[in-house]
Protein backbone atom coordinates (compact mmCIF):
# COMPACT_ATOMS: atom_id res chain seq x y z
CA UNK A 1 0.00 0.00 0.00
CA UNK A 2 1.18 3.52 -0.76
CA UNK A 3 2.19 5.60 2.23
CA UNK A 4 2.69 9.29 3.03
CA UNK A 5 3.35 11.91 0.39
CA UNK A 6 6.87 11.72 -1.03
CA UNK A 7 6.74 14.01 -4.08
CA UNK A 8 4.57 17.08 -4.58
CA UNK A 9 4.42 19.40 -7.58
CA UNK A 10 2.47 22.58 -6.82
CA UNK A 11 1.95 24.63 -10.00
CA UNK A 12 5.44 23.75 -11.25
CA UNK A 13 6.71 25.59 -14.33
CA UNK A 14 9.94 24.98 -16.21
CA UNK A 15 10.71 27.53 -18.89
CA UNK A 16 13.59 27.62 -21.34
CA UNK A 17 14.63 30.53 -23.55
CA UNK A 18 13.29 34.04 -23.75
CA UNK A 19 10.93 36.07 -25.89
CA UNK A 20 9.70 34.33 -29.02
CA UNK A 21 12.08 31.42 -28.34
CA UNK A 22 10.56 30.76 -24.92
CA UNK A 23 9.36 27.19 -24.33
CA UNK A 24 7.33 26.01 -21.35
CA UNK A 25 8.50 22.43 -20.81
CA UNK A 26 6.25 22.29 -17.73
CA UNK A 27 3.25 24.59 -17.52
CA UNK A 28 1.82 24.76 -14.00
CA UNK A 29 1.95 21.04 -13.18
CA UNK A 30 0.20 19.72 -10.07
CA UNK A 31 1.13 16.14 -9.12
CA UNK A 32 1.62 13.96 -6.05
CA UNK A 33 3.38 10.62 -5.61
CA UNK A 34 3.27 8.66 -2.37
CA UNK A 35 5.86 6.44 -0.73
CA UNK A 36 5.66 2.88 -2.02
CA UNK A 37 4.07 3.73 -5.36
CA UNK A 38 5.32 2.47 -8.72
CA UNK A 39 4.48 5.23 -11.20
CA UNK A 40 5.04 5.30 -14.96
CA UNK A 41 5.32 8.66 -16.71
CA UNK A 42 4.46 8.65 -20.40
CA UNK A 43 4.00 11.12 -23.23
CA UNK A 44 5.30 12.03 -26.69
CA UNK A 45 8.62 13.79 -27.25
CA UNK A 46 8.46 17.33 -25.91
CA UNK A 47 5.54 16.58 -23.61
CA UNK A 48 7.41 17.39 -20.39
CA UNK A 49 7.92 13.88 -19.06
CA UNK A 50 11.74 14.02 -19.11
CA UNK A 51 11.75 17.51 -17.60
CA UNK A 52 9.48 16.31 -14.81
CA UNK A 53 11.87 13.40 -14.17
CA UNK A 54 14.84 15.78 -13.98
CA UNK A 55 13.00 17.90 -11.42
CA UNK A 56 11.93 14.84 -9.42
CA UNK A 57 15.52 13.58 -9.38
CA UNK A 58 16.85 16.99 -8.29
CA UNK A 59 18.86 17.23 -11.51
CA UNK A 60 17.01 20.45 -12.37
CA UNK A 61 14.87 23.02 -10.57
CA UNK A 62 11.51 24.63 -11.37
CA UNK A 63 11.36 28.11 -12.88
CA UNK A 64 8.26 28.73 -10.77
CA UNK A 65 6.05 26.78 -8.40
CA UNK A 66 7.10 24.37 -5.67
CA UNK A 67 8.67 20.91 -5.86
CA UNK A 68 8.64 19.21 -2.45
CA UNK A 69 10.52 16.00 -1.68
CA UNK A 70 9.85 14.42 1.72
CA UNK A 71 8.36 17.74 2.82
CA UNK A 72 11.45 19.75 1.79
CA UNK A 73 11.20 22.49 -0.84
CA UNK A 74 13.85 20.80 -2.99
CA UNK A 75 13.48 23.29 -5.83
CA UNK A 76 14.96 26.03 -3.67
CA UNK A 77 17.97 24.09 -2.40
CA UNK A 78 21.36 25.18 -3.68
CA UNK A 79 23.41 22.90 -5.94
CA UNK A 80 25.37 21.28 -3.09
CA UNK A 81 22.28 20.50 -1.02
CA UNK A 82 20.49 19.04 -4.03
CA UNK A 83 23.53 16.82 -4.63
CA UNK A 84 23.42 15.70 -1.00
CA UNK A 85 19.70 14.93 -1.28
CA UNK A 86 20.32 12.84 -4.41
CA UNK A 87 23.19 10.99 -2.74
CA UNK A 88 21.17 10.16 0.36
CA UNK A 89 17.69 9.46 -0.96
CA UNK A 90 17.58 8.87 -4.74
CA UNK A 91 18.88 6.10 -7.00
CA UNK A 92 19.02 6.40 -10.79
CA UNK A 93 18.74 3.86 -13.60
CA UNK A 94 19.28 5.01 -17.18
CA UNK A 95 18.71 3.52 -20.60
CA UNK A 96 22.44 3.35 -21.31
CA UNK A 97 23.53 1.53 -18.09
CA UNK A 98 26.44 3.99 -17.53
CA UNK A 99 28.80 1.33 -16.16
CA UNK A 100 32.56 1.81 -15.96
CA UNK A 101 33.90 -0.57 -18.63
CA UNK A 102 37.14 -1.74 -17.00
CA UNK A 103 35.73 -2.45 -13.55
CA UNK A 104 33.83 -5.49 -12.30
CA UNK A 105 30.14 -5.63 -11.53
CA UNK A 106 30.88 -5.46 -7.81
CA UNK A 107 33.19 -2.47 -8.24
CA UNK A 108 30.55 -0.65 -10.28
CA UNK A 109 27.97 -1.25 -7.57
CA UNK A 110 30.34 0.03 -4.89
CA UNK A 111 30.69 3.48 -6.47
CA UNK A 112 27.85 5.25 -4.60
CA UNK A 113 29.22 3.84 -1.35
CA UNK A 114 32.67 5.27 -2.11
CA UNK A 115 31.07 8.71 -2.42
CA UNK A 116 29.54 8.16 1.02
CA UNK A 117 32.87 7.19 2.55
CA UNK A 118 31.81 3.63 3.44
CA UNK A 119 34.83 1.44 4.39
CA UNK A 120 36.06 -1.02 1.75
CA UNK A 121 35.01 -4.20 3.54
CA UNK A 122 31.49 -2.96 4.18
CA UNK A 123 31.25 -1.69 0.60
CA UNK A 124 32.01 -5.11 -0.79
CA UNK A 125 29.50 -6.82 1.50
CA UNK A 126 26.74 -4.40 0.52
CA UNK A 127 27.60 -4.66 -3.18
CA UNK A 128 27.45 -8.46 -3.09
CA UNK A 129 24.08 -8.30 -1.34
CA UNK A 130 22.68 -5.87 -3.94
CA UNK A 131 23.93 -8.04 -6.81
CA UNK A 132 22.28 -11.07 -5.23
CA UNK A 133 19.02 -9.12 -4.96
CA UNK A 134 19.05 -8.55 -8.72
CA UNK A 135 19.90 -12.17 -9.51
CA UNK A 136 23.59 -11.83 -10.38
CA UNK A 137 25.17 -14.26 -7.96
CA UNK A 138 28.30 -15.62 -9.60
CA UNK A 139 28.71 -12.62 -11.90
CA UNK A 140 30.17 -10.24 -9.34
CA UNK A 141 33.66 -10.29 -10.86
CA UNK A 142 32.63 -9.96 -14.51
CA UNK A 143 33.24 -6.72 -16.39
CA UNK A 144 30.43 -5.14 -18.45
CA UNK A 145 31.91 -6.59 -21.66
CA UNK A 146 31.42 -10.07 -20.19
CA UNK A 147 27.74 -9.45 -19.42
CA UNK A 148 24.63 -9.31 -21.62
CA UNK A 149 22.60 -6.11 -21.94
CA UNK A 150 20.04 -7.38 -19.48
CA UNK A 151 22.77 -8.31 -16.99
CA UNK A 152 24.39 -4.90 -17.37
CA UNK A 153 21.08 -3.23 -16.55
CA UNK A 154 20.79 -5.47 -13.49
CA UNK A 155 24.21 -4.23 -12.38
CA UNK A 156 22.99 -0.66 -12.89
CA UNK A 157 19.91 -1.40 -10.79
CA UNK A 158 22.05 -2.97 -8.06
CA UNK A 159 24.21 0.16 -8.06
CA UNK A 160 21.05 2.29 -7.71
CA UNK A 161 19.66 0.31 -4.76
CA UNK A 162 22.88 -0.46 -2.85
CA UNK A 163 22.43 2.69 -0.76
CA UNK A 164 18.81 1.77 0.03
CA UNK A 165 17.35 4.94 -1.48
CA UNK A 166 13.86 6.19 -0.76
CA UNK A 167 13.19 6.76 -4.48
CA UNK A 168 14.34 5.03 -7.65
CA UNK A 169 14.15 7.15 -10.80
CA UNK A 170 14.27 5.02 -13.96
CA UNK A 171 14.65 6.71 -17.36
CA UNK A 172 13.65 4.32 -20.18
CA UNK A 173 15.21 1.38 -18.27
CA UNK A 174 14.34 -1.13 -21.02
CA UNK A 175 15.10 1.12 -24.00
CA UNK A 176 18.21 -0.83 -25.08
CA UNK A 177 16.81 -4.32 -24.45
CA UNK A 178 14.86 -6.85 -26.47
CA UNK A 179 11.34 -7.82 -25.44
CA UNK A 180 12.28 -10.81 -23.29
CA UNK A 181 15.02 -8.94 -21.40
CA UNK A 182 12.71 -5.94 -21.01
CA UNK A 183 10.12 -8.02 -19.21
CA UNK A 184 12.81 -9.56 -16.98
CA UNK A 185 13.93 -6.08 -15.92
CA UNK A 186 10.35 -4.97 -15.31
CA UNK A 187 9.66 -8.04 -13.18
CA UNK A 188 12.78 -7.20 -11.18
CA UNK A 189 11.66 -3.60 -10.64
CA UNK A 190 8.22 -4.82 -9.60
CA UNK A 191 9.73 -7.14 -7.00
CA UNK A 192 11.92 -4.32 -5.66
CA UNK A 193 8.80 -2.18 -5.31
CA UNK A 194 6.71 -4.86 -3.58
CA UNK A 195 9.43 -6.63 -1.56
CA UNK A 196 11.63 -3.69 -0.54
CA UNK A 197 8.92 -1.02 -0.56
CA UNK A 198 10.99 1.04 -2.99
CA UNK A 199 9.15 3.98 -4.56
CA UNK A 200 9.75 3.95 -8.33
CA UNK A 201 9.13 6.70 -10.87
CA UNK A 202 9.77 5.45 -14.40
CA UNK A 203 9.74 7.33 -17.69
CA UNK A 204 8.86 5.14 -20.67
CA UNK A 205 7.49 5.31 -24.21
CA UNK A 206 6.27 1.73 -24.10
CA UNK A 207 2.75 0.85 -22.98
CA UNK A 208 3.66 -2.77 -22.20
CA UNK A 209 6.42 -1.53 -19.88
CA UNK A 210 4.13 1.02 -18.22
CA UNK A 211 1.65 -1.82 -17.61
CA UNK A 212 3.87 -3.06 -14.76
CA UNK A 213 3.28 0.17 -12.80
CA UNK A 214 0.44 0.79 -10.37
CA UNK A 215 -0.29 4.17 -11.89
CA UNK A 216 0.39 5.93 -15.18
CA UNK A 217 0.71 9.70 -15.51
CA UNK A 218 0.44 11.00 -19.06
CA UNK A 219 2.07 14.30 -20.07
CA UNK A 220 1.13 16.44 -23.07
CA UNK A 221 2.39 19.93 -23.93
CA UNK A 222 3.79 20.51 -20.47
CA UNK A 223 0.62 19.49 -18.66
CA UNK A 224 -0.60 16.36 -16.90
CA UNK A 225 -3.14 15.08 -19.41
CA UNK A 226 -4.08 11.88 -17.56
CA UNK A 227 -3.48 10.16 -14.24
CA UNK A 228 -4.78 6.61 -14.12
CA UNK A 229 -4.46 3.94 -11.44
CA UNK A 230 -4.06 0.49 -12.98
CA UNK A 231 -3.93 -3.15 -12.03
CA UNK A 232 -0.22 -3.91 -12.41
CA UNK A 233 0.76 -6.67 -14.77
CA UNK A 234 1.28 -9.95 -12.92
CA UNK A 235 4.88 -11.08 -12.54
CA UNK A 236 6.44 -14.43 -11.87
CA UNK A 237 6.97 -15.28 -8.24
Amino acid sequence: MAGPLLITFDKVWKTYGEGEAQVHALAGVDMVIRRGEFVAIMGPSGSGKSTSMNVIGCLDTPTAGTYSFMGVDAGRLDRNRRALLRNLYIGFVFQGYNLLPRTTAAENVELPLIYRGVPAGERRTLAMKALAEVGLQGREHHTPAELSGGQQQRVAIARAIVTRPTLLVADEPTGNLDTARSHEIMELLTHLNTDLGLTIVMVTHEADVAAYAQRTIGFLDGHVASDVSTSPRAVAS
